[in-house]
């Protein structure tokens, strides 16, 4: 048995012929533990190995796999470039393994390396980044996390979520391994899939949960679950409104990153607002630096946190403080009762405009209550004045860039009025939903 028992589920407790679905396709953890074995038998020495990260159970069988050999994997988006896989395979020194799952061999569980999975950065800054991430890391979020959310084998876990990114593959796949909970993966995370799955448990990115919220039928569904987790960018507050009224729901929101995995959440207990991820878990601390305005980065240490940037010392080193705190880039205030609120990235969200520092997310927010407006996405320009201006671009319908700005004067300070508004089509966004400001047009 692996070090860090990551396989909990896999190893005892009351099996079931479709303990996983993945994307229509069941099986039992003995099923899954019989392909792993597979992997791992073919994987057993190597220094790592790379998957085509699907939603299937392939994808699940390699991962436990690696669990077992000790092998680190390395999860490929299946929609990356050629460039970007090149540069990830070259990076990572790991081979593109196809798996079978119909094949089957038992394995022992060899000896633990320590680490379980090299994820990827998104490449914001530069070429993409490997993550190092060890099973005791793994081992110890996924722990408070289901103290959290009250997360036992008696939960069935429902999300549609690609598994490439922690969200997906180590919340939503691990998590569920190591509760004994019953997963089902939708395939894609349509409101008709999370409606039809009947979960107790379901995890979604903000747009999942906007999605929802439009579909009345489908958001009702969910008024049976227990607990609905948003993740991977912030939850505007009108979304987390509309779930309240139709679901029954407060959503409970959280806070990560992949070099952190998930350090910050509400709890499925406690109180729950909008634009707030909760207290930090057991076992992590948290800081804000610097704060000017009431905001300032956000900065994290404890047991959650990645064994650095594979082949990057440098980087590594550069990412902690003089005394050991990671720097999120985050921009973030605590409440004095320990409630984090996330403001945004230091190098796109964090607005100095005429002396004011000023977080993008709350003008973001006061957009989006304006019932005409179905997104928006907040930058600050450079103004020769003002240092910047604040530029918002909005989807919206039946509505002018003067009734915006004025919506926004009259909802928040008056310094925080867009000076500037946009008007698109659709905000550009990765595969977790969040939007890109990079890719935005120029002002």
């Amino acid at each position: 048995m692996p070090d860090a028992p990551v396989l909990t589920a896999l190893y005892g407790g009351t099996d079931r012929a479709d303990a996983i679905t993945v994307d229509g396709r069941t099986c039992s953890y003995e099923e899954l533990l019989g392909a792993a074995g597979a992997v791992a038998r073919r994987v057993a020495g190597v220094k790592a190995f790379a998957v085509e990260a699907t939603a299937s159970l392939e994808t699940v069988a390699a991962v436990v796999g690696g669990l077992l050999a000790g092998v680190p994997v390395v999860p490929l988006a299946p929609d990356a470039g050629p460039d970007e896989r090149e540069h990830v395979l070259r990076d990572s020194g790991a081979e593109v393994l196809p798996v079978d799952f119909r094949e089957r061999a038992d394995f022992a569980a060899a000896p633990a390396g320590e680490a379980a999975l090299v994820l990827y950065t998104s490449g914001t800054t530069g070429p993409p980044k490997g993550v190092v991430l060890s099973r005791a890391a793994i081992a110890a979020d996924l722990d408070a996390l289901a103290d959290a959310w009250q997360w036992t084998a008696a939960d069935t876990l429902v999300h549609g979520l690609p598994l490439f990114h922690v969200h997906g593959l180590v919340l939503g796949v691990l998590g569920a391994l190591r509760t004994g909970s019953r997963l089902v993966h939708t395939g894609r995370p349509t409101p008709q899939a999370y409606a039809a799955a009947g979960g107790s448990l379901y995890f979604g990115v903000p747009t999942v949960w906007h999605r929802v919220v439009r579909d009345e039928a489908a958001a009702r569904a969910l008024s049976g679950a227990r607990l609905l987790v948003s993740g991977s960018a912030p939850l505007p507050a009108p979304v987390f409104h509309s779930l309240r009224a139709l679901t029954g729901h407060e959503p409970v929101e959280r806070y990560g990153m992949t070099e952190t995995l998930i350090t910050v959440s509400a709890r499925a207990s406690g109180e729950r607002r909008p634009g707030a991820v909760g207290s930090a878990l057991p076992g992590i601390g948290t800081r804000i630096a610097h704060p000017a305005d009431g905001i300032g980065e956000l900065q994290v240490q404890g047991s959650t946190l990645f064994d650095g940037y594979l082949g990057r010392p440098e980087a590594t080193a550069a990412s902690y403080t003089d005394d050991g705190w990671f720097r999120t880039g985050d921009i973030a205030a605590i409440d004095p009762d320990g409630t984090h609120r996330i403001v945004g990235r230091a190098s796109t969200d964090l607005i100095k405009s005429g002396g004011y520092r000023i977080g993008a997310g709350e003008v973001e927010n006061a957009l989006l209550a304006h019932p005409a407006v179905r997104e928006a996405a907040v930058v600050g320009a450079p103004h020769a004045d003002l240092g910047q201006e604040i530029v918002a671009y909005v989807v919206a319908d039946g509505v002018s860039a003067a009734e915006l700005t004025d919506f926004v004067a009259a909802r928040l300070s008056v310094h925080k009025r867009p000076r500037r508004v946009r008007f698109l089509s659709e905000l550009p966004r990765n595969a977790m939903g969040k939007p890109q400001k990079r890719l935005l047009p120029p002002v």
